[in-house]
């Protein structure tokens, strides 16, 4: 198959899941000798044209200049490239910027997108795009041949929503089991005399939720809080727990063997997530052996079941701090890295890309397909 990936910044990732996902399928799917392209903005720090086997296009991208309508240029000037492409499979990673374009997808190509989380929940938007966001994932799910739904939760939305079916493909993580303390002395940390929570800064990942529990604890154990804080809602979180000691901002660090290591070594990974579906980091804090306190909600519990500790507000984050340590909770770290093992490894979720790519093929007369 002729393979195209769009709706990310580009690999190697140096930003988030969407890109964590590309780089891992993509180059697995051209390791099965299929011919695979990944659109990259002309700002990634990757210049060169093939990664691993995969092709990488570079696209013009002025988000750096105009701020978030350069989104939408990019993901036109994406999908106005793939047009000369002819490739078999478009996969389309989340809808946010790239909906209003959907008439534009080659005509012959089959478009599969992932629909992502619930984005037009997302408290940073104001209620006008809130309600533009909407609409796109309206025209996403209506308009695209196929859906992938990542978490069970967003595939029953689908169906309540706009009665559409879709397929379930979560994303995955490999398993980490090869810890090197010597990365601690990066963080001036201990082992398991530490905490840590990794998420972009918005609201909804309730970052200030799990620090407010954090400051009215007992413990003076640190936590790391990992994430690109240099934004309006980093800005003011920094400034509110500027005088909380225990509260360290690290920023924003991709580096996976770091990461892995930071996990298994922490006493509790905190994970506030409450908009999407399966979340990348949640199952690599899963893999790698990371005991989890999470926010309670359907996408968090659908992919830990019982195998976390839960809270919904900073109350229960300090009555976790003040009850909880990982020494006396391995079972569940172990449950959880199982899980990850026999339902979530990479390879798995891998195949069935390709697998629901093949029956997509078998399903559509790209000769005859119209929109």
């Amino acid at each position: 198959m002729k393979i195209g990936i769009l709706g990310t910044r580009g690999i190697p990732n140096y930003y988030g899941g969407f890109e964590q996902f590309a780089e891992y399928f993509a180059t697995y799917a051209a390791s099965q000798d299929h011919e695979v392209y990944v659109y990259n903005s002309h700002k990634h720090p990757y210049k060169k044209t093939s990664f691993k086997g995969v092709s990488i296009i570079h696209c013009y991208d002025p988000e750096y200049v105009i701020g978030t309508a350069g989104q939408y240029i990019y993901d036109l000037n994406c999908i106005l490239d793939s047009r000369k492409r002819d490739f078999d499979i478009i996969l389309q990673l989340g809808y946010t910027s790239s909906s209003v374009w959907f008439g534009l997808h080659p005509k012959r190509a089959i478009v599969v997108t992932n629909m992502d989380g619930l984005e037009w929940k997302r408290t940073k938007y104001s209620k006008p795009i809130q309600k533009l966001l909407l609409w796109a994932e309206k025209q996403a799910a209506q308009k695209s041949d196929a859906l992938i739904a990542d978490s069970l939760g967003i595939q029953s939305y689908l169906k309540q929503k706009y009665n559409l079916k879709s397929h379930y493909i979560a994303y995955g993580a490999y398993n980490f089991n090869d810890p090197n303390q010597e990365v601690l002395s990066l963080f001036k940390v201990e082992p398991y005399k530490y905490n840590m929570i990794m998420a972009r800064f918005e609201p909804e990942n309730n970052i200030e939720m799990v620090l407010d529990g954090v400051m009215a604890s007992e413990v003076t154990t640190p936590i790391l809080v990992f994430g690109n804080h240099d934004t309006k809602f980093g800005t003011y979180l920094k400034n509110k727990f500027r005088s909380v000691e225990k509260i360290r901002f690290v920023g924003a660090i991709y580096d996976i063997k770091i990461l892995n290591n930071l996990r298994y070594f922490s006493n509790l990974y905190f994970h506030g997530h409450t908009v999407g579906g399966t979340n990348p980091s949640l199952l690599e804090a899963m893999a790698s052996q990371a005991l989890i306190a999470a926010h309670n909600n359907e996408f968090n519990r659908g992919v830990l079941q019982e195998n976390a500790f839960y809270f919904t507000n900073s109350e229960e984050v300090k009555n976790i701090l003040n009850t909880v340590k990982k020494s006396d909770n391995l079972q569940q770290v172990q449950n959880n890295f199982e899980r990850i093992r026999k339902n979530f490894n990479w390879n798995t979720i891998n195949d069935q890309y390709l697998q629901f790519f093949e029956e997509c093929m078998a399903r559509f007369d790209r000769n005859t397909k119209g929109k």
